[in-house]
């Protein structure tokens, strides 16, 4: 199994795509209710939905990025607003904060190693089914 996409829900689209547009994603899918990008390196994908009712989103969106502290003074250049600078976290993750024009909260974030391989690691699987 592989995680295809997440689809966030937005209160404006015009606004949200060029925010995410100028986060350095690639639109491939462009309607009034529905937009859905490429990230820069990879083959992941996500989306946005328009919301017209209220919705309260507690997800939190990592991208992640190896030059983290370039691509972070590169984006408040361009005037995106953060609410937390690249910062070393216990974890062992480097991670911005900030949050798009309808309040979902994201992290630019570099981990290494120390995604898949944290030093505490353990290894689980769920139950295969028959």
């Amino acid at each position: 199994m592989n995680l295809n996409q997440v689809t966030l829900p937005v209160k404006d689209m015009n606004e949200a795509v060029s925010f995410y547009l100028t986060l350095g994603m690639i639109q491939i899918v462009d309607t009034p209710h529905y937009a859905r990008f490429q990230c820069p390196d990879g083959d992941a994908t996500f989306s946005l939905s328009l919301e017209t009712g209220n919705y309260n989103n507690g997800a939190v969106i990592y991208f992640e990025h190896e030059q983290l502290d370039e691509l972070y003074a590169s984006l408040v250049e361009k005037g995106i607003r953060f609410e937390q600078p690249p910062t070393a976290q216990r974890y062992l993750w480097t991670e911005a904060i900030l949050k798009d024009p309808s309040g979902n909260k994201i992290k630019l974030y570099w981990a290494g190693e120390n995604r898949l391989n944290p030093p505490w690691k353990v290894e689980k699987e769920g139950k295969k089914r028959r």
